[in-house]
This record gives C-alpha cells, sequence and structure tokens, in this order.
C-alpha cells in the first residue's frame, strides 16, 4: 500500500504542470487569432484614413503582416505544446504501467512469502 501511495504521488507530481502546458497549446492559437484581428483592425483603418484617395499596397502591408506573423506564431507555439503534451502524458503513463506492474510483482512475491 505504501509503495502505491508513493508511486500515485510519483505519477502526480510530473503530471501537475501538464495542465499549464495543456492550457497553453489552446491559448496560442486564440493570442494568434487575436492578432490577426488586430492587423486587419490596423489595415481597415488605414484605408478608411485614405478616404476616397488612392490605397496603395505598403499602407496595407503592415496590417497584413502583423496578422500574418501572429497567426504563424500562435500556430508554432499552439502545435509545439500539444505535441510535447502528448509526448509528455504518453511518457508518464508508461511510466505508471512499469510501476503498476513491479507494484503488482512485489505484491505476488510478498504474498508468496508469507505462505
Amino acid at each position: 500500500e505504501t509503495i502505491e501511495q508513493s508511486a500515485n504521488q510519483f505519477i502526480r507530481s510530473h503530471e501537475k504542470n501538464l495542465n499549464t502546458l495543456s492550457t497553453l497549446a489552446a491559448i496560442a492559437p486564440l493570442i494568434g487569432f487575436l492578432g490577426t484581428v488586430t492587423g486587419m483592425i490596423r489595415l481597415f483603418y488605414r484605408m478608411s484614413e485614405a478616404g476616397g484617395n488612392m490605397i496603395d499596397i505598403t499602407m496595407l502591408s503592415g496590417g497584413i503582416y502583423e496578422a500574418m506573423v501572429t497567426t504563424v506564431g500562435g500556430l508554432i507555439v499552439g502545435i509545439l505544446c500539444i505535441v510535447f503534451h502528448n509526448f509528455l502524458i504518453s511518457r508518464i503513463e508508461s511510466i505508471a504501467f512499469i510501476v503498476e506492474a513491479k507494484i503488482t510483482q512485489v505484491n505476488v512475491h510478498l504474498r508468496r512469502i508469507s505462505k
């Protein structure tokens, strides 16, 4: 029982920061999308400032650039967080499986000795 409690503590201690990583994976693309929206707002604001005057690409490029960079940044961070989160979950589950198997082996051995 003590061994099982120690194993559970070990697993919980390794899982405790995974929620942070999971949250970051979910929020990063949203932050990228927020940058996309602010870039588009900037773009349309500049277009409205120009009024009926001719609109050239240099006027629009800053907003488009902001939109594209923040989208890519948010997606890269989100994708990497998801990959690392899933990798760490898989490692923790693998370790937990090994620990549980070893605990079972110890219990079986102790039962044989006590007979």
